[in-house]
């Protein structure tokens, strides 16, 4: 049965008062489960002197820190919702989750407080602010917490990446979040005694419910940081961490430091990768560095984060897969647009049902009702399963190009453009065309000291796919436009080379 998330915290401060509950070497700061109960209560003191009560709205706006733990069950025990901001968000940013969430009080790193300035007069609202360390000192007075909270109370509003259009709020209850972290501990093996690392923005539905909180309803211990390449393998050898969570983004970038052999890394039992697509090729040269530990995970903040898994031992025959089936509470579909299931190798919508489903979108109805239709979550992620059930995501429904009226789905385009020896990754995309409707561009970072033409991807690219889905157009760029959560940011690619 589902619990309150801040009954979870104060569960471990009785069984495990003296053991870690949350480490940040930077900071050097271990605190034990009772400490870091004790501190989350001091701030719901504080958050409910402010004039928090039920239902109200809590930003937390900083890195990962352990502010951020503290005002996260702050604003639970308070009766309160978080509201979890990534910080590279910019005034204009937050200014329109201030306006939109209407929220009480925010909670930030002192590094931003002029931001916050900003965005709230921008947002011309007010609310009662903290710097991170004021979250710390004792209230002026002790005022008693509410008991009146049900597991069905909005836990967290989480906004998503918003890669097209503003950003909408996912209404996510206390149930849900227990779901998505009971499930996770569960699929990937989180137990007591455990210490898993959370180096991704804390700030992200992912690493918020499933690692964070997932270790916290094991009673593993949580080991922060904001990453950095060398981070990685440093924290797990330093703190012995036996789980990681990260975009592929970050295993990449660390697979690359020339000095990874000289870490110890032999204490992980499982290392978890998912928020964006990685092919086949890269998750083969991630596990020739960082061994065969890697795991899948798929899913979306309005289902928790919650779908399907691939696990260690499916990748050597099933790498590039999102795994075969629902998570332990959840049921996944490939569909075609009138709700039946697709056949094999028939592209479709994936819809997931779970106990991890948001609510609803945040005062949003018209596109609550597009997304949850009669129980489902629909993605909005096309895929496709093989002969053998696996699920393989396509692409995003709102990135198939649709030329001549013929569909390419650009992550098919990108696997084959990937493996050329020139190419360190890519992005496929459509922009407008007068005649074909769309037509088929590809941006790409070339490898370190190596030159390659147009001409030679075509000819690459021509080996593998029949001529409507070959590019028309290869344009090199330092490095990919990505948003905080490692997701490749294609509208701004078309924006760029729509002229071109």
């Amino acid at each position: 049965m589902a619990e309150l998330l801040h009954k979870l915290l104060e569960r471990n401060a009785r069984k495990y008062p003296q053991m870690e509950a949350l480490v940040d070497p930077a900071a050097g700061v271990r605190w034990s489960w009772k400490e870091l109960d004790q501190q989350a209560t001091v701030a719901a003191q504080h958050f409910v002197q402010a004039g928090v009560t039920r239902g109200d709205r809590v930003i937390v706006f900083m890195p990962n820190r352990p502010e951020f733990a503290v005002a996260y069950f702050g604003a639970l025990k308070a009766g309160g919702a978080a509201v979890p901001v990534n910080p590279r968000f910019t005034p204009a940013e937050l200014a329109h989750i201030l306006k939109d969430s209407e929220a009480k009080a925010i909670a930030y790193d002192p590094a931003l407080g002029q931001g916050v300035a900003e965005a709230m007069a921008q947002a011309g609202v007010g609310c009662v602010t903290f710097p991170a360390s004021a979250l710390l000192a004792a209230p002026t007075s002790s005022l008693p917490l509410p008991t009146d909270i049900a597991t069905t109370d909005m836990a967290e509003l989480i906004y998503t990446s918003g890669t097209t259009g503003a950003p909408k709020g996912a209404v996510i209850s206390h149930a849900a979040v227990y779901a998505t972290a009971s499930m996770f501990a569960y699929e990937l093996d989180i137990r007591y005694g455990d210490r898993v690392l959370n180096l991704m923005p804390m700030s992200h539905s992912a690493v918020l419910n499933l690692t964070y909180m997932g270790a916290t309803w094991a009673g593993a211990t949580n080991v922060i940081g904001n990453y950095a390449p060398q981070l990685l393998p440093q924290y797990i050898q330093q703190e012995r961490c036996t789980h990681f969570f990260g975009a592929p983004v970050a295993y990449l970038l660390s697979a690359r430091l020339p000095n990874l052999k000289d870490y110890d890394l032999s204490c992980v039992k499982r290392l978890m990768y998912g928020g964006a697509p990685m092919s086949r090729e890269q998750v083969l040269f991630v596990q020739q560095v960082f061994g065969p530990k890697l795991n899948a995970v798929y899913g979306l903040t309005e289902a928790g984060p919650n779908g399907t898994a691939l696990y260690m031992e499916d990748h050597p025959d099933k790498a590039g897969s999102v795994g075969k089936r629902g998570t332990v509470n959840t049921e996944v579909l490939v569909v075609r647009p009138d709700g039946t299931e697709t056949d094999p190798d028939e592209v479709g919508e994936i819809i997931l049902r779970s106990a991890s489903m948001m609510t609803g979108y945040w005062r949003n109805e018209a596109a609550t009702k597009e997304t949850l239709r009669d129980g489902w979550i629909w993605t909005g992620d096309l895929g496709r399963r093989d002969a053998d059930g696996y699920i393989f995501v396509v692409d995003r429904k709102k990135d198939m190009v649709i030329t001549g009226g013929v569909n390419v789905y650009p992550k098919e385009v990108e696997e084959v453009l990937a493996r050329h020896p020139a190419v360190e990754e890519c992005a496929v995309f459509g922009v407008p065309h007068p005649e074909w409707g769309e037509t088929v561009l590809a941006a790409y970072v070339p490898k370190a000291g190596v030159e390659i033409g147009a001409d030679a991807l075509e000819a690459h690219c021509s080996q593998y796919l029949a001529r409507y889905k070959v590019p028309r157009g290869y344009h090199p760029v330092p490095a990919l436009p990505r948003n905080s959560n490692g997701k490749i940011l294609k509208q701004v690619l078309r924006q760029q080379f729509a002229q071109a």
